[in-house]
């Protein structure tokens, strides 16, 4: 597990870290699963969460039943080291608006962890895998929306840091390419 890159939000104290790693092993308060609507764990991400996680997780998916496109749903956290599951369900590229469904469901799990009181969350490239969204967006779209959400003074949200976790190369350098284009911008 490395941190690749790291902003600090100017005045609020707020954190927008990069880590490159498996999300099975962050200690966060919650990680995102970059879901279906239906909850079925069968592949990417979700499916590692499950295996490491264990059943419980889509037990608990299973009683939730169906999660809309741009929204999230929690779970328990098994046997992973954070305390909850936040299943976000991103668009398949081809369906339209992917880009505002993609911010939908950022904002949407944003929410959730911070109605819970969470602190930090840990969340991948979500809908950038087998949903086929072009990683060079996805990375953009994520990153401004946390930040928005982060640095807007209407809402009150504990969440502290977020992290986005990524575990391959590619996406990685993507994710580093936005990290740097918002440093520019934030230094004064």
């Amino acid at each position: 597990m490395s941190i690749i890159a790291e902003i600090n939000l100017n005045n609020n104290n707020k954190i927008i870290r990069l880590v490159k790693g498996d999300i099975t092993e962050r200690e966060v308060d919650a990680i995102v699963n970059p879901a279906n609507s239906y909850l079925r764990h069968g592949g990417g991400v979700a499916a590692a969460i499950v295996r490491k996680g264990g059943a419980i997780i889509q037990q608990e998916s299973n009683k939730i039943g169906f999660v809309p496109i741009g929204f999230a749903a929690i779970t328990t956290a098994g046997k992973l080291p954070c305390k909850a599951i936040i299943h976000a369900v991103g668009p398949r590229m081809g369906e339209g608006d992917e880009d505002n469904k993609l911010r939908k469901v950022v904002r949407s799990s944003l929410i959730l962890a911070s109605e819970k009181g969470y602190v930090s969350i840990s969340m991948p490239a979500i809908s950038s895998g087998i949903f086929g969204f072009p990683k060079d967006r996805c990375a953009r779209i994520l990153i401004n929306e946390v930040k928005r959400y982060l640095e807007d003074d209407s809402n009150t949200t504990f969440i502290e840091t977020v992290e986005f976790c990524i575990i391959d190369n590619e996406t990685v350098d993507y994710f580093e390419k936005e990290f740097a284009n918002m440093k520019k911008y934030l230094i004064k």
